[in-house]
């Protein structure tokens, strides 16, 4: 009767077991998402580790083979002596489970591995397990598993999916986390340790010390105990910063998105730790002048794949989780070689044009816009050349009155600018000094373009990143000069001197930028093969002190350019077709005679020489401005309010107001009282009585608020 009941019983558990439904090993080893998510550069070479679950912290899934074999022992000792016998329910642990019980006044449980893993892998069972229906259901579990998997496939999972302290799930989150080590490095101390925190995670290090104890003394190595103790009393309280690269961690921000992803990107490791290094070793050089950030692109031209992307100075910066490559900044003087060639596709100018670099006054809806250069010097008559190379900012306002604000802002748009989002009345002429924002990326593609015949493609992070047919913005020719002047030490001469940090070994196309105050300072350039942009400045917005383009950034962009070139140099680019050299003579000899490249449509092939004349520009006055109203301060007397009077030459001119000489000829600035209220007209003259410009502006009378010049 007995051995019925027992055959029944076998049965009807059989049957309990078999209809378990478990999932295989391999599904519950893919299934688990580490809580980071992994950057591999174009070699498979890790650069960068995101944490993207922020609820526990879980890393690679370890087999078994890597893990420390005194790991595994301590682990069975502490959990689950009899593990390798049992078929997922110890007996013999439940029976010493209950009758402990009977003794105790806090119940102790009868576990297994098995048991837990099962409820690791289904959590409803956990939450019942205290009750009779949940043990059983999870013995059940536990016995299927067994009959599924092999036992290191279980003990490998257990250890993978189990929580040791806090956040931290699995042997390696718990191993590098709390003894900065790997799961293979573990000594039987450490294995100890580690093993004891399974069952009493949040146990106090005193205690954890004691049971480490008891479990090397059951191991056979009790002579360990005094070093178990000690690893425990200095156990961190929040856990060790997980060791590894912390190579990319901006673009890693930018990219991943799901946790236990592993994404390979275009980036070139080494390339990325050279920019990255280059760019603290120069910061660290500029120290005292308040520049604490930083940022550094490097782009294939070809394909448009990203080899470098450093957002950020590291340990320089204050706000160093700021990325820098797509922070949105004034771009300064770098969006000029685009205005230039604009100018030359639409035949306004050539390479060898000749502007006024002279004081200038612009009438527009906000008042008098009035550019000048950054060193507050004018230089008279000067080539395109020159004034796109030595970076003056007057002729690129000349030149941007040619182009048009809409279309140069459409021309910013179809390079890529994209935050360039509002109306061309917003930006003004100012957008030929860099009056808008831009990113860093957005803007060394834009001069990709130039280093590609003029033709636009968006820039790449990862292979399978779909292919765009681009577009064409600029000519191939007009592109060819830009980038022919922007390599010419000549035609940077001005500013920047023949030798500078500019000049490299090889042929490179360079533009630097200061925005205003200050704040931003840019130096992005190309080779025949690369494209790098270099950005410094400080994203609280403060100004630095005493640092241009030259000083900043451009160091930085040399020494990449040159690591990058080390083994092959680069190669100036081929002339294309519809280009031609034109030899040119400067009337009045304001520089040298040269040859010089021009878009060749429209030249005759007689044409192979041309005088540049110099025409005087226009003589124009500039303040105040045509239109405005002047309104006396109350609170100050009025015998002490003045009135300036400024024209933009001095040669051969003459002031009047309201037909009456207010300086001698030749004077061109002249302070003088506040008229009396009405309307007056200011006449600029030359010496023969010729009006050359004349402004009409209306003085209020004494008594208003406000002392200020307002622009119809």
């Amino acid at each position: 009767m007995f051995g019925a009941s027992c055959a029944v019983l076998c049965v009807i558990t059989a049957v309990f077991v078999l209809t378990a439904r478990v999932p295989r090993y391999e599904q519950v080893r893919d299934a688990r998402r580490s809580s980071e998510s992994v950057l591999l550069d174009r070699n498979n070479v890790v650069i960068e580790r995101l944490r993207l679950d922020l609820k526990q912290r879980m890393l690679e899934w370890i087999p078994l083979d890597a893990m420390s074999p005194v790991l595994l022992r301590a682990v069975v000792v502490s959990e689950d002596q009899r593990f390798w016998h049992h078929i997922g329910v110890d007996p013999l642990g439940v029976a010493s489970a209950l009758v402990d019980n009977i003794h105790r006044s806090r119940a102790r449980g009868a576990s297994t591995i098995s048991m837990q893993l099962a409820s690791l892998i289904d959590p409803s069972t956990k939450s019942g397990a205290h009750s009779w229906r949940g043990k059983l259901r999870q013995m059940r579990n536990a016995m299927a598993i067994e009959l599924h998997w092999s036992k290191r496939e279980i003990l490998e999972a257990y250890l993978n999916m189990v929580p040791f302290r806090g956040e931290l799930v699995g042997i390696d989150a718990a191993a590098r986390g709390l003894l900065a080590t790997g799961p293979g490095g573990l000594n039987s101390a450490d294995a100890a340790v580690l093993a004891v925190l399974i069952r009493g995670p949040g146990a106090s290090r005193q205690n954890i010390g004691r049971r480490a104890c008891a479990t090397l003394r059951s191991m056979q190595m009790a002579s360990t105990c005094e070093r178990a103790q000690f690893t425990a009393r200095n156990l961190p309280r929040k856990g060790y910063a997980m060791p590894g690269v912390n190579d990319a961690p901006h673009l890693a921000r930018r990219l991943l998105r799901v946790p236990g992803e592993q994404l390979r990107v275009t980036i070139d490791a080494d390339l990325q730790r050279f920019a990255s290094e280059t760019l603290r070793t120069h910061l660290a050089e500029l120290a005292g002048r308040r520049v604490e950030d930083g940022a550094v692109v490097v782009l294939d031209n070809q394909s448009g794949e990203v080899l470098a992307y450093v957002g950020s100075s590291g340990k320089f910066s204050s706000a160093s989780e700021v990325d820098g490559v797509a922070a949105e900044r004034q771009p300064g003087s770098t969006l000029k070689p685009f205005l230039f060639g604009l100018a030359m596709d639409q035949r306004w100018l050539t390479a060898s044009s000749v502007l006024d670099d002279s004081p200038l006054a612009l009438s527009t809806p906000s008042g008098l816009y009035t550019p000048q250069d950054y060193d507050r010097h004018f230089r008279g008559a000067v080539s395109v050349r020159t004034a796109l190379g030595s970076s003056l900012n007057v002729p690129a306002v000349r030149a941007l009155t040619m182009v048009g604000v809409d279309r140069f802002l459409g021309t910013l748009r179809d390079l890529g600018l994209s935050s360039m989002s509002r109306d061309a009345d917003h930006y003004g002429f100012g957008l030929a000094l860099g009056g808008a924002e831009t990113n860093l990326l957005e803007l060394s593609n834009a001069y990709r373009v130039l280093a590609n015949g003029g033709k636009w493609t968006p820039v790449r992070f990862t292979d399978g990143q779909a292919r765009d047919a681009g577009r064409q913005v600029l000519s191939a020719q007009a592109s060819f000069i830009v980038g022919d002047i922007l390599s010419d030490p000549s035609a940077r001469a001005v500013t920047f001197g023949l030798s500078s940090a500019l000049s490299t070994r090889s042929w490179a196309a360079v533009k630097t930028g200061t925005s205003k105050g200050m704040r931003d300072n840019w130096t992005i350039g190309y080779t025949n093969r690369y494209t790098v942009g270099v950005w410094v400045g400080n994203f609280s917005g403060e100004p630095m002190w005493d640092v241009s383009g030259i000083t900043g950034a451009a160091p930085v962009w040399r020494d990449i350019v040159e690591h990058l070139h080390e083994q092959t140099g680069g190669g100036a680019p081929v002339p294309p077709a519809g280009v031609q050299r034109q030899d040119v003579v400067f009337k009045p000899a304001f520089e040298a005679a040269r040859s010089d490249w021009v878009i060749a449509d429209g030249v005759r092939p007689a044409d192979a020489s041309v005088t540049r004349e110099l025409v005087a520009a226009r003589a124009q006055l500039i303040a105040p401005p045509n239109g405005a109203v002047i309104a006396p301060d109350p609170d100050i007397p009025e015998r002490r309010q003045s009135l300036l009077l400024q024209a933009s030459s001095a040669a051969r001119t003459c002031l009047r107001l309201d037909g009456k000489p207010v300086a001698r000829c030749g004077q061109n600035m002249v302070l003088l009282a506040l008229p009396q209220a009405g309307r007056h007209v200011l006449t600029l003259t030359d010496p023969a009585g010729k009006t050359l410009d004349t402004h009409v502006f209306d003085v209020r009378a004494l008594g208003m608020r406000s002392a200020t010049v307002v622009s119809k």
